[in-house]
């Protein structure tokens, strides 16, 4: 049946045929697929529509849900096989589920996820790993794996993620489009599975700013940030040094350096600032890491009784049996310090900008081996982690395809972040820099 073009219905059903075309990666991104539910949603927000009462800016917008997000009647499987074989049945939906669905969005499916969203790779063992849509010998970062190719696959117009180290904004980085992470406590992660409860945050995935803002709107249940208030001129932006840019990949390096320029000649003050905070967050995580100790605290039960996991889930969890309780403990009481010296830094900035991750997505068959695996997931979460750590808001901005530019500001200061990002986003895509000749890289040359 044919559909009035630009219909919920007519998106819908474009949406749910590369869905189902086997030749894409939709049964990889998309682990269940609610074709009849979305169906009769669609038909809702065309109706409303028609009669000019839309519910909100994003009522009727394709969104899916990553699976860690419980909806009512199902398991929530968190990207696992011995999650899904408890066989714990929902009894209510998350409540970003709950808001996107009371604001007319249509949820399409739920995707995909590194197991127990406890990777930077976004590899699954057991429903296998979405492909990136970049280049399909390539991983597409995690864990929101299956969100970031849903959304650049057209399966999708945004999708909810979760970010405890960067499992938003990696994924959205590598795959070339924006990734949010917001203050921690702005949105709420009731009927999420949670892997650290100290870091956890939720946040969209969509190809630019607007639609970010707008889902983050929903989901935080704030008014919308007035993107048409950010602007570069003048704009005091801190340019983070230190580990953060160690061993970067040339073309990172390369395209994060144009991106600078864009900025500079755009009006903005840049500065180079070396932060003692993030030096200090780095030497306690080596010793005793928050995720992999409370993720030990989630999991450990089944750990210890043998659980199916990915062997290298299993290693990380393992590892984590190392820390030293007195040495957790001074990792979140030091935390705390760090982040109020921190705040007190940040007053000589308006933002800090720095490579969202320092390399390209590794190839698929490179993370199959479980020291280069460990290897580029560290690489993957190095700088992500640090917006985690200091419960900033954080975005990912696209620059080539492939590498990602993040800006982060204060914590609580997440609209004005988004109006920043826009006008960069804005700058970045005029770039002659960033995109010598208006040319971008073609799609599938990560080389």
């Amino acid at each position: 049946m044919d559909y009035p073009e630009g219909s919920a219905r007519a998106r819908l059903e474009l949406a749910l045929g590369r869905i189902a075309d086997s030749s894409g990666e939709g049964a990889r991104a998309c682990l269940t697929v609610y074709a009849e539910v979305a169906r009769h949603a669609a038909v809702e927000a065309d109706d409303r529509a028609a009669a000019n009462r839309r519910l909100s800016p994003i009522d009727g917008w394709l969104v899916t849900v990553k699976d860690l997000f419980d909806i009512a009647g199902e398991v929530t499987r968190a990207g696992s096989k011995a999650i899904a074989q408890e066989g714990r049945v929902a009894v209510r939906d998350a409540e970003v589920v709950r808001r996107v669905r009371a604001a007319g969005a249509i949820i399409v499916a739920k995707t995909n996820m590194s197991e127990l969203a406890f990777s930077g790779v976004g590899t699954n063992l057991h429903y296998g790993t979405p492909a990136n849509p970049l280049d399909r010998m390539r991983v597409p970062g995690g864990s929101s794996s299956g969100a970031a190719v849903a959304v650049a696959d057209g399966f999708c117009d945004v999708a909810i993620g979760s970010d405890t180290g960067g499992s938003v904004r990696i994924p959205a980085a590598l795959c070339g489009l924006v990734g949010f992470k917001p203050t921690q406590a702005r949105v709420s992660r009731a009927g999420a599975f949670p892997l650290s409860k100290t870091l956890d945050a939720v946040g969209p995935l969509a190809k630019d700013v607007a639609a970010c803002a707008a889902v983050d709107a929903v989901l935080s249940g704030e008014e919308p940030a007035d993107l048409s208030t950010g602007t570069l001129a003048g704009l005091r932006i801190g340019v983070v040094q230190g580990f953060v840019l160690d061993g970067l990949d040339s073309a990172v390096a390369q395209v994060f350096a144009a991106a600078l320029v864009a900025l500079d000649r755009a009006g903005a003050t840049l500065a180079e600032v070396a932060l003692p905070q993030f030096e200090a967050m780095r030497t306690l995580n080596a010793r005793a890491a928050i995720t992999p100790a409370e993720a030990l605290v989630v999991h450990g039960a089944r750990f210890e009784a043998g659980a199916a996991f990915d062997p290298f889930i299993c290693a990380r969890l393992e590892r984590a049996r190392a820390i030293a309780a007195a040495d957790l403990a001074e990792t979140r009481a030091t935390r705390g310090a760090l982040m109020e010296s921190l705040g007190r830094e940040l007053n000589a900035f308006d933002v800090l900008v720095m490579p969202t991750v320092p390399i390209l997505a590794p190839t698929l068959a490179e993370v199959e081996d479980a020291e280069r695996f460990n290897d580029r997931n560290l690489l993957l979460l190095r700088n992500t982690t640090v917006a985690n750590f200091f419960d900033l808001p954080a975005v990912s901005l696209p620059l080539t395809p492939g590498i990602g530019f993040s800006v982060m500001m204060r914590s609580g200061e997440d609209r004005r972040v988004l109006a920043v990002a826009r006008a960069m986003e804005a700058c970045f895509a005029a770039s002659g820099e960033i995109h010598p000749g208006a040319k971008r890289r073609t799609k599938g040359d990560l080389s």
